[in-house]
């Protein structure tokens, strides 16, 4: 929903309003058609921020719409309730993560020998879930994604790249999960009914599940999806990419959320 200049994707002249700082300079931006009509949406919907970046990340953005009753970070690691993470989900989580193979400093030990300065910039660990690289993207060597994605997956994680980022995160930390999570909780609340439909956009394969996941599902003609020609039944892709990509997400949750 989000985009940095450099993903604008568009010749268009498009006015645009900016929603995330990094150090007091402007990072990311939303056009101001899509910002109004976030903000009309998150007033009739229950609109639930669903993301992989860390807390401290999703902190610096200001989303139309805002403050959110419940959030979602970590790629479903972190549960916040007014801001606030929710312990009992994530002790749930660290619990699930152990018992399901690897520990975070074990796979970490294994990438420090798979990589170095020639084409990895930065190593980051995020929330103590899981672990980042950025990457320059043509100097990563052939065949290391898919080495290191099988090295993972026999372990209880996986492997994937988005743009400058390769991602190592458990399977068990999942962004579907936490979505059901917090759906179950708004039913139980009496904020949402049996029926109401859950919709979800996406444009990464850690997004992949989340959209099998919903009734209905969006992604953008650009991304990491867009790359591996990933569909579904359930699936509408836009037809627009970049900035202009996030408008058109916008407007299908209007058209499609049940009045």
């Amino acid at each position: 929903m989000i985009y940095s200049r450099n993903a604008f994707s568009t010749t268009t002249d498009v006015q645009t309003v900016c929603v995330e700082h990094l150090e007091g300079e402007p990072l990311s931006y939303m056009t101001t058609t899509a910002a109004l009509r976030m903000q009309s949406l998150a007033g009739p919907a229950a609109l639930v921020p669903t993301t992989t970046r860390t807390i401290k990340q999703f902190g610096r953005i200001r989303l139309p719409g805002a403050p959110w009753r419940y959030a979602i970070t970590s790629n479903g690691g972190n549960i916040l309730v007014d801001g606030v993470p929710d312990l009992s989900w994530r002790i749930d989580i660290d619990a699930k993560v152990r018992a399901s193979g690897a520990t975070l400093p074990e796979v970490s030990r294994q990438l420090h020998t798979r990589i170095d300065d020639s084409w990895v910039t930065k190593f980051r660990m995020a929330d103590h879930l899981f672990c980042y690289l950025v990457v320059k993207p043509k100097a990563v060597p052939e065949g290391f994604l898919s080495e290191w994605d099988a090295w993972c997956r026999a372990r209880g994680w996986s492997a994937s790249q988005q743009g400058r980022k390769i991602y190592t995160m458990p399977l068990t930390v999942c962004k579907s999960r936490a979505v059901a999570e917090v759906r179950k909780r708004l039913r139980e609340g009496g904020e949402l009914t049996d029926e109401a439909q859950t919709l979800a956009a996406g444009d990464g394969a850690l997004d992949a599940e989340m959209l099998r996941a919903a009734d209905a599902a969006i992604r953008p003609r650009h991304g990491e999806l867009e790359q591996l020609n990933w569909t579904h039944p359930n699936l509408t892709v836009t037809r627009a990419t970049g900035i202009l990509a996030g408008e058109e997400i916008i407007d299908w949750f209007s058209r499609t959320a049940p009045e």
